[in-house]
């Protein structure tokens, strides 16, 4: 295993739409029922974005929060990643949207396109910056407005997505026997890439009449074949961290993972052997959020007193890509 990576959480926040959009809604308009949403899925409802509303006006948003739990300003920034698939626009990156609206100094910002993975492989990223450059604070957030994205006529996905964001300052620590991160795993399967996809809209298939009449624009998604990979490589994830790291279910405190689905979920708790208060999960009130979920799950945990200094924190993810991720961290 590699040596422990010095980090340390300065700070998180959040920033969630007001609007609340309930499984009622699509029983009004398609054909489907309030129990088999929360049978398949665990949704009872989830935050969807308004008119003036974005993904930097949310990444925006929940900085702001998070710098004042740190107690920090632009000014002490170093670097802004914004890990999103929704972008504020296809160029310039969201992160230099949130640095103008911020208001700091000059500094390095870009986004990563990970979808659900892309909060843990900016916190590794981050981590490797941190230890090995003259940065000593990076803001790093997850957002997403999926909304912009679901096609509201495909039952079997516009079920599942909400908008919302989340952020984490992370500060350098010299002592890697304090807050670290201590195993971290990324990786991807491009071969699995039609799985879970928005087809059009880039170089490969640019707007045109025919990707506008076939709703190429939305998320297209295999979900039966997403669902049973999803929950093999849950499942590999959690046995590759824990013999790697050396860490018995036991010594975990919190295992904060993805909110995709919540029989996923269930599925990687079982594994672990562990109780439900140790498995955070708020998909019942959000949704799939993608890459601001294990954020928005973090600042929740931080807030409620959940997660504690010294505690053993697991983070899973997999998403499009198709990608996965792990990271255990101890804060």
């Amino acid at each position: 295993m590699p040596d422990p990576l010095g980090i340390r959480i300065a700070g998180t926040g959040r920033a969630l739409p007001e609007k609340v959009v309930p499984n009622q809604w699509f029983v009004d308009r398609l054909d489907t029922t309030d129990d088999w949403i929360r049978e398949r899925t665990g949704i009872l409802e989830r935050r969807v974005a308004s008119d003036g509303e974005s993904t930097a006006t949310l990444a925006t948003q929940a900085a702001r929060k998070a710098l004042a739990d740190a107690k920090l300003t632009p000014a002490d920034i170093d670097l802004i990643i914004v890990s999103t698939i929704t972008p504020e626009c296809q160029f310039p990156s969201t992160a230099c949207f949130v640095q103008q609206a911020l208001g700091g100094p000059p500094v390095p910002a870009f986004d990563v396109a990970a979808a659900c993975s892309g909060f843990i492989y900016g916190l590794i990223l981050s981590s490797y910056l941190l230890q090995n450059s003259p940065y000593r604070n990076i803001l790093l957030i997850g957002a997403e407005t999926m909304s912009r994205i679901t096609d509201y006529e495909d039952r079997s996905t516009c079920i599942l997505f909400g908008d919302g964001a989340a952020a984490t300052i992370l500060s350098a620590v010299s002592d890697a026997n304090g807050p670290a991160l201590l195993h971290h795993c990324m990786q991807a399967e491009g071969s699995g890439l039609s799985m879970l996809a928005v087809p059009a809209g880039g170089s490969r298939l640019p707007a045109s009449k025919m990707t506008l009449d076939e709703r190429l624009h939305y998320v297209k998604m295999q979900g039966r074949e997403v669902y049973k990979l999803a929950v093999k490589r849950n499942l590999e994830l959690i046995d590759t961290t824990l013999a790697e790291a050396g860490v018995k279910p036991d010594d975990i405190a919190l295992v904060i993972p993805h909110q995709s689905n919540l029989r996923i979920i269930e599925s990687a708790r079982q594994r672990l052997g562990l109780p439900q208060d140790r498995v955070f999960t708020n998909i019942q009130r959000y949704g799939n959020t993608s890459a601001a979920s294990i954020p928005i799950g973090l600042d929740e945990c931080r807030e409620s007193g959940r997660i504690k200094p010294g505690d053993l924190v697991l983070l899973v993810a997999f998403g499009a890509g198709l990608t996965w991720g792990s990271a255990l961290i101890r804060v």
